[in-house]
């Protein structure tokens, strides 16, 4: 379990997150849904340690977030919103890959890169092709593919479908929930599409300016109370359009 309590964030005396609370369940899927500038990035960066809140505690099963980190490298991993600007231009999709792992001073055998891409629904001879080779849907899945080398627990996917055209998030959604089951780990999907955080997890948490006003079983979507979620609903149809 995941855990923030009144959790605050502030720059230059301007409030992004405020008295955040909420228990983020590591054995099932949670996607936090907000509108552009509503402080959902700036939550994601503070999960993952690279930011510090201005206030308030953020511990993962009873143990301070750093520590935990500490016991447990790799059981959490990313995957981020912009797939440009998150790889290396001069890396090839192999040295992408193996990134996660030059800290442990560790290294993949040509199977396991080659089992890595195929998880991912990429061929084998992408291992030599660079960044600037790649349509913006394989090179998303590559980061996926990155995302997997540690055999995370649990994924931070911080609007990772949001640059996407509509039959690449479809792909890629699809992608999600295949990996989710085979490698039984579970996800924090940070979104401002309800839809998607719909179609992916089993409860959503609802950020807006700031706070979090609404958390609710995606089953149980038409009960939703605040007006803000209601806003939200309104402009959900299924998947596809259909």
């Amino acid at each position: 379990m995941l855990c923030l309590e009144n959790l605050s964030k502030s720059y230059k005396n301007k409030e992004i997150l405020k008295d955040v609370s909420l228990e983020i369940p590591m054995d099932n899927s949670l996607g936090l849904v907000g509108e552009s500038g509503s402080g959902k990035s700036t939550l994601a960066r503070i999960i993952l340690g690279l930011e510090k809140p201005s206030s308030g505690s953020l511990k993962i099963q009873n143990q301070a977030l750093q520590k935990w980190q500490k016991q447990n490298q790799g059981a959490m991993s990313v995957v981020f919103q912009d797939y440009v600007s998150s790889v290396n231009p001069l890396f090839s999709v192999e040295d992408i890959l193996e990134e996660p792992l030059w800290q442990r001073d560790q290294k993949l055998s040509i199977c396991e890169k080659e089992r890595l891409l195929s998880e991912v629904e990429l061929p084998k001879n992408f291992l030599k092709r660079y960044s600037h080779e790649l349509s913006g849907g394989e090179l998303q899945r590559v980061c996926i593919a990155r995302a997997l080398v540690t055999k995370p627990r649990f994924i931070v996917l911080d609007e990772a479908l949001s640059s996407l055209d509509i039959i690449n998030q479809v792909q890629i959604i699809e992608l999600l929930q295949m990996l989710q089951k085979q490698y039984k780990m579970h996800y924090l999907l940070i979104s401002h599409d309800l839809e998607i955080t719909s179609t992916l997890c089993e409860k959503v948490a609802v950020l807006y300016q700031g706070s979090i006003v609404e958390v609710f079983q995606t089953d149980r979507l038409k009960e939703v109370k605040h007006e803000y979620t209601k806003k939200l609903l309104g402009a959900v149809m299924p998947f596809g359009g259909q």
